[in-house]
């Protein structure tokens, strides 16, 4: 098998939620546990932090996971989705899993699944969380950061028994799998919480604390909300006077500079003084060199993300009531005349983010690669009833391509903004970064 048809296999022979929604969700452990014990519960051989959360909890791994990189430990970290290559999701200090690695896990299913009685088919989300434990172990990682796929009492990931949860905050996403209300997501997401182990929230809104609090009683967990103990944290977009345990580090240049990363980090500084009080090793200088190098370290990409600057063109993933309410704020912000190709999927609930989009741009309306995407016209005639107009596009590669002309003949003054939707910031980057913007 080459790699090119393990991921093919990946892809085509298990459900996938990133293609196909929820017809690949798999509520419910028991496949994913017997899957892992077939390859020996490879995630009982090192520490790991489990982050969960509806916006920020890409960003927190990842800057978790670049601070404890920098403070020496051989580093972990399992994401999702992924923008270019399937091989993003699963790193060790940086270095993306070997072609050769995916292969061999792919062979090795097949061989099990051939001699196993009454297998059932996992989901592309189970085998691949499988994938990334065993490879971590054969890398003898000293800890993994894993990153919740949707939810988190049923989520795949969650068969690990983490040193430390993480939960970043609570807004409307993936309602037909997690609850209709906030609490009920909240709910959902307090499921990585186990018995005596420390959490820490970034939710600050006083309901869905005490739906933290209330799980965390439960399971005699320690519960510190990363709100209120990094209270006096300073923050100007780029500038982080980041305090931890009394150290000060100011100004600092945070890697990520959307408005979101406030809350953020006040959730990474939490979750690192936890670790220290449970006996890691964390240095000053790790903590400093891990926010400043996050994107470096990691290999973290589209999250407020500058592409270029003549036209000024800026992609995020934000793709959920949450995440556009901030985005609207910096949206503002970019020069005029403001170009915004946007995409969204299917199953989407885009009655809650159209409002939240500026009025004074040009709308390019486009679908994503992936077949949940929103088809151009049924995004178009939607955005129409709150006074947003444009043109439609079949790809995101075309729309870009019509955006730059547009601000081409503004003698490249303006700005062109994309996203909307994961996988459209996914197009962008695999199909028009390297041609289409200088």
């Amino acid at each position: 098998m080459t790699y090119n048809e393990a991921v093919e296999f990946l892809y085509n022979q298990t459900p996938q939620f990133q293609r196909i929604g929820a017809a690949a969700y798999k509520p419910g452990l028991g496949t994913v546990r017997r899957l892992s014990a077939m390859f020996g519960d490879s995630h009982r051989r090192y520490p790991t932090i489990h982050v969960a959360g509806t916006n920020g909890k890409g960003s927190t791994a990842h800057t978790l996971a670049a601070v404890l990189q920098s403070a020496g430990y051989r580093t972990g970290l399992y994401t999702s989705p992924h923008l270019v290559d399937f091989r993003e999701r699963m790193r060790v200090n940086g270095r993306m899993i070997s072609h050769e690695a995916v292969t061999d896990f792919v062979e090795r299913y097949e061989k099990l699944r051939r001699e196993a009685d009454d297998m059932p088919e996992p989901s592309f989300f189970e085998l691949t969380t499988v994938m990334a434990f065993e490879w971590f172990a054969s890398q003898n990682v000293d800890v993994a950061v894993i990153e919740t796929g949707l939810g988190g009492r049923l989520d795949s990931t969650n068969i690990i028994t983490p040193c430390l949860s993480v939960i970043t905050n609570i807004s409307f996403d993936h309602m037909a799998q997690l609850g209709n209300t906030l609490e009920q997501i909240a709910s959902e997401k307090a499921g990585i919480i186990k018995p005596a182990v420390a959490v820490v929230c970034g939710e600050s809104d006083a309901s869905l604390k005490q739906v933290f609090a209330a799980k965390a009683a439960e399971t005699g967990s320690e519960i510190v909300f990363a709100h209120d103990e990094q209270s006096n944290l300073a923050y100007t977009h780029t500038d982080e006077f980041l305090q931890i345990d009394g150290s000060s580090f100011g100004p600092l240049q945070f890697q990520l500079t959307g408005l979101c990363q406030q809350a953020n980090s006040r959730t990474v500084l939490s979750a690192l003084s936890a670790l220290r009080r449970a006996g890691w090793s964390i240095p000053n200088e790790a903590v400093a060199s891990g926010f400043s190098g996050v994107c470096s370290l990691t290999g973290l990409m589209g999250r407020w993300m500058k592409l270029g600057d003549s036209p000024l063109v800026m992609c995020d993933t934000g793709h959920n009531e949450g995440g556009w309410e901030l985005l609207s704020r910096q949206l503002a912000a970019l020069p005029r005349p403001l170009v915004m190709v946007i995409g969204f999927v299917n199953d989407k609930e885009v009655s809650h983010i159209l409002p939240l989009m500026p009025r004074d741009a040009g709308y390019l309306f486009t679908r994503a690669s992936v077949p949940r995407a929103m088809d151009a016209s049924e995004l178009a005639s939607a955005a129409a009833a709150y006074g947003l107009e444009g043109q439609c596009f079949g790809s995101v590669s075309s729309a870009l391509a019509k955006g730059l002309e547009m601000l081409a003949e503004k003698g490249n003054a303006g700005s062109m903004f994309v996203g909307g939707s994961t996988f459209v910031v996914a197009d962008l980057l695999a199909d028009c970064y390297s041609t289409k913007i200088s």
